[in-house]
């Protein structure tokens, strides 16, 4: 690997703490804090990426890297810093916020000219940890490295992972809160993206009334990650604005395309360029359920629950809109911008149904189709992603059941039957409006509808055998996932056996890591 070319562009630009101290504080009127990585003696390589390490401009991977990957050994003129920022958790405001395990190595540009930043998360404390070590847990670190490349071959936008490694510690969690700590085996994950700059770095610097700071931070996103935009002045900010909103608009369209649930969304935990970032108690859907959260921290309220995701998203929106407010001074614009975001994302989330059920146009009235079929989907507690697998091998001289039983998570009654019969009747009926083959149809349902999805009780049990030494799951589910449309091994096209209902890190999870 080569890491010489990884420079610094962000600490050079904005006013930082170079101190150097993990110590737990406030660091008003700040963006970073320069910190060094714990440093780990007996790591352990579980996973490395070998194509991200190539496109991103590293290159291959050798022995000593190992080092690097953890954060040993590191070049002395290398300063390695964590950022600031603020946020709204759980819709209250939180005040100052931070990369409490995750430390920033820099920026490298590959030979293309295409930047990404580089991440140690779970290497130690940093100013921001909150009380806590900055350590992470193999759960969580193996659960981020394959769910972050999993949403990336699903095409959805994303930070990704290049490393996996054992930190060869012990680290203590409470997975459940409940009083019950135990010891886990420790490891860090290296991620990448083309920023790590969320709606909170600009929530921080605003409430804090670092007025210039915010411009110069909205400058420099601008001018690195917003390419498109060419106005000056105030126009300026308005576009970064839209942008952002659209942006985010069409990653929650993208969520609801392969049943992703965030878990935790945060402001904090919200990406300016519209990526998803920071997977936590994350799910991928199993039974069509919108109010399903897979968050034990969101219970009972289910803020974040898989129906409430745009909504959410936009409520957030609001809170970045009052951020930028000193430098767009515009609140009728805001208000108009923030307005349009609901019928911007309805329009795109119909037609991104209508390409699930391959239909080659949106009409008047799918909107009560997509409802009836909302309605089906949980009454029968069908499988969201089986579901539309089954549809694509629909064969009217089988028997209804016979072809569907295996997608419900329930039994499916004689009544339920004529239900979903009627369903079917009128899906024919609109399949029939459309103005391409059946074979063009098909073809769009395809590349629409993944046939493998990340759930969590495959994770679950990579986990385990990880834990156990063996790797034999872990490489399988790197190959079924780098081949989302396909199916490559049949039985993890299944959905989820009913002896994982209950079980922790299945159904549902904490925010423990």
């Amino acid at each position: 690997m080569n890491t010489e070319n990884i420079h610094q562009p962000f600490i050079k630009k904005f006013p930082g703490d170079f101190s150097g101290n993990t110590m737990q504080r406030n660091t008003p009127k700040v963006l970073f804090s320069t910190v060094k990585p714990a440093g780990f003696d007996h790591p352990k390589l579980i996973a490395f990426n070998e194509k991200l390490s190539e496109e991103i401009g590293l290159g291959q991977f050798e022995e000593k890297d190992l080092s690097f990957l953890v954060g040993n050994n590191l070049p002395e003129d290398m300063k390695t810093y964590s950022t600031t920022y603020a946020g709204h958790q759980f819709g209250n405001w939180a005040g100052q916020l931070g990369d409490g395990r995750a430390i920033l190595a820099g920026e490298i540009t590959n030979e293309a000219g295409q930047k990404n930043e580089i991440q140690w998360k779970g290497a130690g404390a940093t100013p921001y940890s909150r009380h806590a070590d900055g350590r992470a847990v193999l759960r969580s670190s193996l659960r981020e490295y394959l769910m972050s490349e999993a949403m990336h071959n699903l095409n959805i936008s994303t930070t990704r992972a290049l490393s996996l490694a054992f930190t060869g510690e012990d680290v203590v969690r409470d997975i459940m809160y409940n009083g019950n700590p135990q010891n886990e085996k420790g490891a860090v994950v290296i991620r990448t993206a083309e920023s790590f700059l969320r709606f909170g770095h600009f929530e921080l610097m605003s409430a804090q009334q670092e007025y210039t700071t915010l411009k110069e931070l909205a400058d420099f996103t601008i001018e690195n990650y917003f390419k498109e935009i060419q106005a000056e002045g105030q126009q300026k900010y308005k576009d970064f604005f839209e942008n952002i909103c659209r942006r985010t608009a069409d990653l929650m369209v993208e969520w609801y395309r392969v049943g992703f649930v965030h878990g935790v969304m945060n402001t904090d935990n919200m990406s300016v360029l519209g990526l998803t970032i920071d997977y936590g108690p994350y799910s991928m859907m199993d039974e069509y359920n919108l109010n399903f959260t897979p968050n034990t921290t969101d219970l009972p309220g289910r803020r974040y629950a898989f129906g409430k995701q745009a909504q959410v998203s936009q409520w957030n929106l609001w809170q970045l809109a009052n951020a930028l407010h000193p430098l767009i001074k515009d609140e009728k614009f805001l208000e108009d911008v923030l307005n349009d975001y609901g019928s911007y994302f309805w329009e795109s989330h119909d037609k991104m149904l209508c390409k699930k059920f391959g239909f080659d146009q949106l009409l008047d009235n799918d909107e009560k189709f997509f409802t009836n079929w909302q309605s089906l989907m949980q009454d029968l507690q069908m499988d969201y992603t089986l579901f539309f697998n089954e549809l694509e091998k629909y064969d009217e001289q089988k028997d209804l059941r016979q072809q569907f039983e295996n997608v419900s998570y329930t039994f499916l009654s004689e009544e339920k039957i004529s239900r979903l019969s009627d369903f079917i009747r009128e899906y024919k009926s609109r399949l029939e409006k459309n103005g391409i083959s059946r074979e063009e149809s098909l073809e769009i349902m395809h590349k629409t509808n993944p046939k493998f999805i990340l759930r969590n009780y495959l994770l679950y049990q990579c986990i385990e055998e990880i834990n156990e030494g063996k790797t034999d799951m872990l490489h399988k589910l790197l190959h079924a996932l780098e081949n989302p449309y396909h199916t490559i091994y049949p039985e993890f096209s299944a959905k989820r056996p009913s002896g994982y209902d209950d079980v922790s890190g299945c159904s549902m999870l904490s925010c423990s890591s």
